[in-house]
Parts: structure tokens; C-alpha cells; sequence
């Protein structure tokens, strides 16, 4: 069914349904909510390139992913958090452009898709402490969100993260709480900004407690299974070895088991692990009881939150930023216990 025959079935003219499709305010309630049960009675999808036409859209917004040895941004995480702020994006009659470019071609990528007029807006991934990409995007007029924060940076900007420090101080207490002293922090790259707050939040933890950092026991790279396992496989080796490990995704996590039981050890036994948990569709931290303790936020979830806000920024321009802070939720699992040799807090 097209837009002319979903607005004779209505009696209604094609404009109004078009508008109470599209959100506009002058239309009544009672007409958008009539016009929506129809649209959805009948399975009316309206035409994309038309709707841009009509609305001077482009009707999609755009993602730009840097190809790059080093970053953390093309993984499963990724992948989640488009696959919720495409159930977004589908909702309103957007599509999603991914545009992979190498690192040296990000800057004219981005004015590339304003130029061509290609979106309408774009989500920012994974940004730096320093960020060079939020004043490019203020400077270019597009209307943008990003997933995360840039502590160094001072202006206004709308952002959707979680509460890194905050989860992290936390974890790193729960252990201290189980009378864990040498705790390591199995980290992403620490020029993200992310990692630089999970950082933070494990030094508050230990500081506020009285326990010295080692620096031995802080890992920061890209977060592979192999990043995790090569790490831990080292550090168990150290005469005086860590009986605790916080990791930032569950992707090291999984490397850190198995150089655990490589070992001859065992989790919540021998060895305690707290992992950050992106509640990732296609890896699962466990069925019914987690297999690890974590720190979860759904970053599906994130990705909703995101497209939401940008979608309304672009139907409506020139509001205030808005920042939304999403609190880490605290899952017992199967992989803590008290520190081995008797120690309490």
C-alpha cells in the first residue's frame, strides 16, 4: 500500500497523513493516532526517497568507522549498539549509512557526507580523551550525538555513556571487600576515553582503601580474547601474582579463564574476575546464573538512546545539549570468591 491509497482508505488527504506519520505537532491526536493504527493495520512503509523529497531529508544518518590496527570500535560491541539504534531508525524511516574509511581520511569523510548532503546527522563511536572530531562536527553544522564522552573537552554536546568511574570504583571495592589486595586491571586502550575513566575508578578504589597500584598489574590494549589470556598468563607468572582481575569487556574475560585454568587454578577459588558485560546478543555472560561477576549496561540500549535524541535533533534544531548517564548494574556470577590464603578486608 502507497501513501495515496493508505490516505483514500482514511478519506484523509495525503499531507495530513504524511505529517501525522512524520510527527508533526499541528496535527491532532487523535488523527496521528488514527492515521498510525492504519499505517500499521495495513503494513504501510513509506517511501524513503520520497519522504527526502518531500521533507528535504536525506533521510538517514551516518556512521564513520577509521580502518585501523589499533581502535575499538569494530567489534561486537559495535554491532549491538547499530542493531538497537536501527530498531530506531527503522521506527522513524531512516536508513543507516556506514561509511569504513582509513584513519588518515575520517576529517573529509565527515564533510564529504555534509557536503553530498548524504545524512541528516551522525553518531559519533569511541571517543578520546582529547577530540578533535566534536568541534570538526560543530564547525560542519551537522547534527550529532556521540556514544561515550571526551573528558578534555569543554564545550557543550549531546552524549549517551555509561558511568565508567563510578562502575569500576565499585568493582574494584567488591573485591577489596573480599580481602583481594593484588587486583589487576586488564584494560582498553587508555587513550580512549572509556578506559581512561575505568582506570580512574579502580586507582580511587584502591587508594581510598590504602592499597598501593602497581603498575604491573595495568594492561592497556586493544580488547581481544588473546589481549586478555597473553596478560594474565604473565602476570600469574610474577612471584607475587594478582589473586583478582577487573576486566574491561567480556572479551578479554574470556581470555583471562582460560589462561586461569591453563594454570591449574580455578575462578572464584584461586582467582577472582570481575568483567564489564556490554550484554552482548551473540556472547552471554551465562544462562540463568552469570558465569562471571560483572558490571553490566546494555550498549543496545545505548544505541536507542542515541538515535532517539539525534532523530529529534534533527526534527528539531537548536535546543540545549542533553546528556544522558546510564549507572552500571552490579551481576553476581561464578567467578568471585574470597581472596585464597585467609585474608579479610
Amino acid at each position: 500500500m502507497n501513501l495515496k491509497q493508505l490516505s483514500q482508505t482514511l478519506g484523509l488527504s495525503q499531507t495530513t497523513v504524511s505529517r501525522a506519520l512524520n510527527g508533526y505537532p499541528e496535527v491532532a491526536e487523535a488523527t496521528r493516532q488514527r492515521v498510525q493504527k492504519a499505517a500499521a493495520e495495513y503494513a504501510y512503509r513509506p517511501n524513503t526517497r520520497a519522504k527526502g523529497l518531500a521533507t528535504g531529508r536525506a533521510m538517514a544518518v551516518g556512521h564513520v568507522i577509521p580502518v585501523s590496527s589499533r581502535h575499538e570500535m569494530v567489534n561486537p560491541v559495535f554491532a549491538d549498539f547499530t542493531a538497537g539504534a536501527g530498531e530506531i531508525y527503522v521506527t522513524h524511516g531512516y536508513d543507516m549509512l556506514i561509511s569504513v574509511v582509513p584513519d588518515d581520511a575520517e576529517e573529509q569523510a565527515y564533510r564529504d557526507l555534509a557536503t553530498k548532503g548524504s545524512v541528516d546527522g551522525i553518531i559519533m563511536h569511541g571517543p578520546r580523551s582529547t577530540e578533535a572530531r566534536i568541534s570538526l562536527l560543530q564547525e560542519i553544522g551537522l547534527p550529532f550525538v556521540v556514544h561515550g564522552r571526551a573528558s578534555d573537552e569543554t564545550d557543550d554536546y549531546d552524549w549517551v555513556d555509561v558511568n565508567n568511574r563510578r562502575a569500576f570504583r565499585r568493582a574494584c571495592e567488591h573485591l577489596i571487600d573480599l580481602g583481594h589486595r593484588r587486583i589487576a586491571l586488564i584494560n582498553g586502550l587508555e587513550v580512549m576515553d572509556f578506559a581512561r575513566r575505568r582506570l580512574a575508578g579502580y586507582l580511587e578504589a584502591l587508594q581510598a582503601h590504602g592499597i598501593d597500584a602497581d603498575p604491573a598489574l595495568i594492561r592497556s590494549d586493544e580488547m581481544t580474547e588473546a589481549y586478555g589470556y597473553d596478560s594474565t598468563r604473565q602476570m600469574l607468572a610474577r612471584q607475587n601474582p594478582p589473586t583478582a582481575f577487573l576486566s574491561s569487556s567480556v572479551i578479554p574475560t574470556l581470555g583471562i579463564r582460560r589462561a586461569v585454568e591453563e594454570a591449574g587454578l580455578r575462578l572464584a577459588r584461586d582467582i577472582s574476575v570481575i568483567t564489564h558485560d556490554d550484554e552482548l546478543s551473540y556472547l552471554r555472560n551465562g544462562g540463568e546464573v552469570p558465569t562471571f561477576t560483572a558490571m553490566r549496561s546494555s550498549v543496545r540500549q545505548a544505541g536507542r538512546l542515541c538515535a532517539e535524541r539525534l532523530i529529534a535533533m534533527i526534527r528539531t534544531p537548536g535546543g540545549p545539549a542533553q546528556n544522558t548517564l546510564l549507572e552500571a548494574e552490579f551481576i553476581p556470577g561464578q567467578s568471585t570468591g574470597p581472596a585464597p590464603g585467609g585474608a579479610t578486608a
